[in-house]
């Protein structure tokens, strides 16, 4: 779907397409979800205020996946390898993720997949998407270096490494009502800007499809949550991200405009290397996020805060490229 000349007008129809299907489909899935018993299961350990959550719905990522997909179905015809690209990005990651949901909420396996099982199967599809991605060059954009830069063979293992990272750190920022989803909202409307700066028309119309998706998502997301996107949605957003920044050679650039994802990572790398030589923790609770609820922080304020450093690294981000 590729209707008007005008790139603006067509990321605007993708955008309220997506956003409108968002909308429909939550009172569809949600109950749903409610009736199927797909309820999330809390943790004791994890912060007592998150315990009244017990039993909201989760697998809630179905809603914005199938509402970016639909406009992307029909725009398929136009520049398919790199529309597909990114589809099968968010679909193939999610996959990961709704059969771990699948173990945990339907199977009863508390743990779901194993962490060796979750993290071999991101592995094959790193290499595979990375494999896919080189079809359209090994060069990328170096922080304060005009141009690209064609790196050869790093790419691979750099590409791979970008992907298990930035899936599992998607996942792990997913703790808080609305956290995930507006991230990577923010994330996802500064792909868009690049798509133009580039002039880029598949990361366009893609990124404005998820955009649209993804706040019609925390329409039902937002505090006090009436659903969860669980491992199918957080795994398919890691996806997405590192899809869409190997479409616009920017993986080097996910530390700055995916700063709140590194930073949620890194707190659980050190709290667990911490305790494990000390048996001491650096912070009240990993990730970062459950610390600041335990200093006081509500979750509207985390999410906020979180959000406007998003903002802030993103336009850092922006000016660093040009």
């Amino acid at each position: 779907m590729n209707l008007f000349n005008s790139n603006v007008a067509n990321a605007l129809l993708f955008f309220v397409l997506s956003g409108v299907s968002g909308l429909l489909l939550g009172p569809v899935v949600i109950p749903r979800l409610r009736q199927l018993k797909f309820g999330q299961a809390i943790r004791e350990e994890g912060p007592q205020s998150h315990l009244q959550k017990t039993g909201t719905p989760t697998m809630g990522g179905l809603i914005f996946m199938v509402a970016f997909l639909i406009p992307i179905a029909f725009s398929l015809t136009f520049e398919w390898q790199q529309t597909s690209y990114v589809a099968l990005a968010v679909l193939c990651f999610g996959a990961i993720g709704f059969l771990d949901d699948y173990l945990k909420v339907v199977k009863k396996h508390n743990e779901g997949l194993k962490a060796k099982q979750k993290f071999g199967l991101q592995f094959i599809l790193a290499v595979a998407f990375t494999a896919y991605g080189a079809i359209w060059g090994t060069d990328i954009v170096v922080p304060f270096v005009h141009g690209t830069v064609d790196i050869g063979w790093v790419y691979y293992p750099l590409a791979i490494i970008m992907y298990v990272a930035i899936d599992n750190a998607v996942n792990l920022t997913d703790g808080l009502d609305g956290l995930a989803a507006t991230v990577t909202l923010i994330v996802s409307i500064f792909f868009l800007v690049m798509g133009f700066v580039q002039e880029n028309t598949v990361v366009i119309l893609t990124a404005s499809a998820m955009s649209g998706g993804l706040l019609a998502y925390l329409r039902y997301n937002w505090h006090p949550a009436k659903v969860f996107m669980g491992d199918t949605g957080s795994l398919a957003l890691g996806g997405y991200v590192g899809a869409m920044a190997i479409m616009l050679k920017m993986p080097l650039f996910i530390p700055l405009f995916g700063l709140i994802y590194f930073i949620e990572t890194l707190s659980v790398m050190i709290q667990v290397g911490v305790y494990k030589r000390t048996k001491k923790r650096v912070f009240k609770m990993a990730p970062i996020h459950h610390h600041f609820e335990m200093v006081g922080w509500n979750e509207v304020q985390i999410v906020t805060r979180f959000s406007a450093l998003t903002i802030l690294m993103c336009l850092i981000s922006y000016f660093i490229y040009q």
